[in-house]
């Protein structure tokens, strides 16, 4: 089931945040994530449009979005990746919106093959001042021509 973030979410939507960051992102270093926390958590979530997908009562993975187009964090925990639910986050948000952007580091190759899959397009190339990384910034529009 997704339904919308919840305050008392935000212990476990931050863990499954860190643990997501490190282990698709091992090419930037940990002290990034964690000098992000605070900021991530305190003003981020309460910005964002935040979904969580639940099952059996546990939070297994959630997607948040900023100005009704950008998706800020798609995670799922690791022992529950590629069961879908990635997939149905994405998708519950496609359901909501006409058009979605994000942005994806190059060295996160699984992530820009999944976002293809789902029909997101990359729209141009830059640099991530703060990580000095190359990210693409991908697009999904529903419009139809």
């Amino acid at each position: 089931m997704i339904r919308k973030f919840r305050e008392e979410d935000t212990v476990k939507v931050m863990t499954i945040w860190t643990k997501g960051n490190f282990e698709a992102h091992s090419f930037i270093d940990k002290d990034y994530w964690l000098l992000n926390f605070n900021k991530v958590k305190d003003e981020y979530l309460k910005k964002a449009e935040t979904y969580v997908y639940v099952d059996n009562d546990e939070i297994k993975g959630f997607i948040s979005l900023l100005n009704n187009y950008f998706i800020g964090a798609l995670f799922v925990r690791k022992e529950y990746r590629r069961q879908g639910i990635g997939r149905k986050l994405v998708n519950f948000v496609k359901d909501k919106y006409d058009k979605l952007e994000l942005q994806v580091y190059e060295k996160n190759v699984s992530a820009m093959l999944f976002y293809s899959s789902l029909g997101f397009v990359n729209k141009k190339i830059q640099i991530d001042e703060e990580t000095n990384e190359k990210e693409y910034v991908m697009e999904w529009n529903n419009a139809v021509f």
